[in-house]
């Protein structure tokens, strides 16, 4: 188990869900990496990270 990974539930919007799943499948990237990824540009966003 990676252990810089921790569980994270919540709710989204029904077409989030859907467009999530369409676009892991084309793109053949995990949801959970396309989360990361989204999580990060938000948190640059608000400057809680640095941009790298």
């Amino acid at each position: 188990m990676d252990s810089k990974r921790a569980p994270y539930a919540t709710k989204i919007l029904k077409e989030y869900k859907e467009l999530m799943q369409e676009l892991s499948t084309e793109t053949r990237i995990p949801q959970s990496k396309l989360l990361d990824e989204a999580i990060e540009d938000l948190l640059k966003k608000y400057g809680k990270i640095k941009d790298t």
